[in-house]
């Protein structure tokens, strides 16, 4: 049986499919969202991260050990902690094993311990000691992934970054400001729909309202300052 001939080329390349394009934000969502984060700036100007910190590195060092962990916990492990290592040279003489008598109260304490003594080790042998403040070498570091880095660059007001934990996913959720299913798709999503004058800010508003009013179980929506502008208020109240 002759095998059939190959088929003959058209000369016409094919097209390489097209990206799906972002969704378009209608002029009352806009609206709405602008109204949001304009609500958050007058309940609290200059939110900021509940970790205590003094200089670049013991933001990164706390970021890094929030990581399944309360910034109280954090707090209260750091507190001691950066009264002996508060810079990468002190951090690295501490060692692994003196640095765990600080964390040991920290979920993932061993993890933990060897990343930042590893971060400490490259710090001091590469940038003389200082953090490397862009994104692409903070994510080099290790224990130090795209979350951590976003969280540091913003809070040191150096990128506007939105960092997306439980908390920022769930709000984000529950706000319909994105229906994203990974915290990289609703990051994507914020940092599209949130105006500019807002950005460097979201992070913390967002975070803040999923830790202490838009809770998971049962969410405060009788005392929450924005309910009136949430599509999801009239599934909790009552509830």
């Amino acid at each position: 049986m002759a095998k059939p001939a190959p088929a003959q080329s058209s000369g016409v390349k094919s097209k390489p499919a097209k990206k799906k394009a972002a969704k378009r934000i209608s002029p009352a969502e806009r609206e709405r969202v602008a109204v949001l984060f304009d609500r958050f700036e007058s309940l609290e100007l200059r939110p900021k991260t509940e970790l205590n910190y003094s200089n670049p590195y013991e933001l990164v060092t706390a970021v890094a050990l929030s990581a399944q962990a309360t910034d109280v916990q954090v707090n209260k492990a750091t507190g001691p902690l950066f009264q002996v290592a508060d810079n990468a040279a002190k951090m690295l003489e501490l060692g692994e094993e003196g640095l765990i008598k600080y964390i040991a109260s920290i979920g993932l304490f061993r993890t933990k311990a060897k990343n930042v003594i590893a971060t400490a080790n490259i710090l001091v042998s590469q940038y003389g000691g200082q953090v490397p403040l862009n994104r692409e070498a903070l994510e080099s570091l290790p224990g130090v992934g795209r979350k951590t880095a976003s969280v540091v660059l913003n809070e040191l007001d150096i990128e506007p970054a939105i960092a997306v934990d439980t908390h920022v996913f769930r709000v984000s959720h529950r706000l319909k400001l994105s229906a994203g299913k990974t915290p990289d798709a609703v990051e994507q999503d914020l940092m599209r729909i949130v105006p500019v004058p807002y950005q460097t800010r979201a992070h913390h508003w967002l975070i803040l309202h999923g830790r202490y009013v838009c809770v998971a179980r049962k969410p405060k929506c009788e005392v929450c300052k924005i309910s009136d502008l949430c599509p999801s208020r009239e599934l909790f109240l009552g509830a």
